[in-house]
């Protein structure tokens, strides 16, 4: 299993930038599943996601340290534990789903990873980032006909996703944008 490895983030360089790769299509169609699948089939490389959530979530519990540091008022709050470490911040994509305040968060999470030598990001949800994608459910062909940033859909092999993936040209984040 890839959790109990060690991460493999190498040092970055100047200029290094990730590929990133989006997949999107309806709730329930199958994104989270093709992202575990995308993620083992590149465990020779280091892979970060970034997950599009339409609704409030709490993923500090209220009562420990970091949520009383959030609730003090901090813009963002790191833990370290022994084997995980993570960050919470402000600075979502906004209630109203506006494709700009979407984009402008999703570039802030880029720029997160960029410094950390990323090599792959995939991005489920974030449909009006112009990206290349992966659509995925019972219309994905129609869709990825009609999408020129298209590299397939969920019903391809794996095989022929990797490749499509391996293609794509690394982004910053300063260089996303709507479509």
């Amino acid at each position: 299993m890839r959790a109990s490895r060690r991460p493999r983030v190498s040092e970055p360089t100047a200029g290094d930038r990730p590929a990133v790769v989006a997949l999107v299509g309806p709730s329930d169609a199958g994104k989270t599943s093709l992202v575990e699948t995308l993620v083992g089939a590149f465990d020779d490389r280091s892979v970060a996601t970034i997950k599009s959530i339409h609704h409030d979530i709490e993923p500090d519990a209220p009562g420990t340290d970091t949520h009383r540091h959030r609730s003090a008022g901090a813009d963002a709050v790191v833990g370290v534990t022994p084997r995980l470490t993570f960050e919470v911040a402000r600075g979502g994509k906004g209630a109203d789903r506006d494709a700009d305040d979407e984009i402008a968060a999703l570039r802030r999470a880029l720029a997160r990873l960029s410094d950390r030598g990323i090599e792959l990001v995939l991005v489920e949800g974030f449909s009006a980032a112009a990206l290349p994608t992966i659509h995925v459910g019972d219309d994905a062909a129609a869709r990825a006909d009609a999408d020129a940033h298209a590299i397939g859909t969920g019903s391809d092999p794996i095989e022929r996703l990797r490749a499509a993936i391996e293609a794509v040209e690394p982004i910053g984040p300063a260089s996303l944008s709507a479509r």
